[in-house]
């Protein structure tokens, strides 16, 4: 398969691919033996292609409020969208939302769609493609919140933008044609962490009711890389330690693994996981997030959760975005629209 450019940067706007490593450990990454060894076969082409754009770039310190304007892909145009400025939280300012594929009159499902980007990158214009893919597949509408980032803004800002948007659809079920039982979660990267986290205050304030919460290699755990080491064949393609340790720093307003970490904005701090709905975690095995997320699998189960977890072997982060053709990417992104089609009340098929 040849990586068109086009692709990458529309990986790199959906989960923050490129928000790396300092200069010194980017090429140390880059040129360490046996960097590509665990990953897919099918895969390394991609890997090849990511590990170049990381070793011509800035550190993510430096270079993260530039990536903020970068490329993002065009939208569709057989699947309609709209651009609304809604109230936010009370104190809290208007909040931007896409919504795509509205039709009043009629009532089908919805997801509150959350952008990835580390906490730091992305916008929620760079979704609208993807999320009309997604509105095509499943005859569904999809808002898409653009939250406000970090480090301007710490977790208890962007949550309270994410819940802002999931109130607003649901009180307007009517008129953008929506089931108000049939509204699920969907977030990649950091967006499944602002997923987790909206799904848990939903269930805590007893707001909106939630048919399923969909975690794409979802971003749970602010001590992986900080206080928490992974096997050093792990997460050295994509997002990796250093960055994530900026990431929920600037997220949190608190350095990643301290004891003071609010835990309010970390899922995986979240001792009580019961009465959360039904939950799909999709996630590579290189992954930097994979034992996280295999972890909060197992707590979601524990917890008596209807929980399907899917580990895609020698994937890395954000695999499916940057190289969507791959035979491995199509059977976890069919995964993942499977779940949102049972969620909705289908079979789970996918034609």
């Amino acid at each position: 398969m040849t990586l068109l450019r086009r692709e990458v940067l529309r990986g790199a706007a959906m989960v923050g691919l490129s928000a790396m490593l300092p200069p010194a450990a980017r090429a140390a990454t880059a040129t360490m033996p046996g960097a590509l060894d665990a990953v897919a076969p099918e895969l390394r082409p991609a890997a090849e292609k990511i590990q170049a754009m990381i070793a011509a770039m800035p550190p993510i310190t430096q270079a993260y409020r530039t990536m903020r304007s970068g490329p993002i892909p065009p939208p569709a145009t057989d699947i309609p969208y709209t651009e609304e400025h809604i109230l936010g939280a009370a104190g809290q300012p208007p909040v931007t939302v896409y919504v795509i594929n509205a039709r009043a009159g009629t009532r089908r499902p919805a997801i509150l769609h959350t952008h990835g980007g580390g906490y730091i990158v992305g916008a929620a214009r760079g979704s609208i493609a993807p999320c009309q893919d997604i509105a095509r597949q499943l005859d569904c509408v999809v808002v898409t919140v653009d939250y406000r980032l970090a480090p301007e803004t710490t977790f208890a800002g962007s949550v309270a933008d994410n819940h802002a948007a999931l109130l607003w659809l649901h009180v307007h079920a009517a008129e953008l044609g929506v089931d108000p039982a049939r509204i699920a979660v969907l977030g990649e990267s950091a967006g499944g962490g602002h997923a987790a986290l909206l799904a848990l205050m939903a269930r805590d304030r007893r707001s909106v009711p939630l048919c399923a919460q969909v975690l794409i290699y979802p971003m749970l755990n602010d001590r992986t890389g900080s206080t928490r080491t992974v096997p050093p064949f792990i997460g050295r393609i994509g997002w990796d330690a250093p960055a994530n340790v900026f990431g929920w720093t600037s997220f949190l307003g608190h350095p990643a693994g301290g004891r003071d970490v609010p835990a309010a904005g970390v899922p995986a701090r979240i001792t009580d996981l019961s009465g959360l709905p039904p939950t799909f975690i999709g996630v590579g095995s290189v992954d930097l997030f994979v034992d996280e997320d295999v972890d909060y699998a197992r707590r979601l189960i524990a917890a008596a959760v209807p929980t399907e977890l899917v580990v895609t072997p020698g994937a890395f982060h954000g695999f499916d975005a940057v190289a969507p053709e791959t035979g491995l990417a199509k059977r976890f992104t069919a995964a993942k629209i499977a779940a949102l089609r049972r969620a909705f009340g289908g079979d789970g098929i996918v034609a």
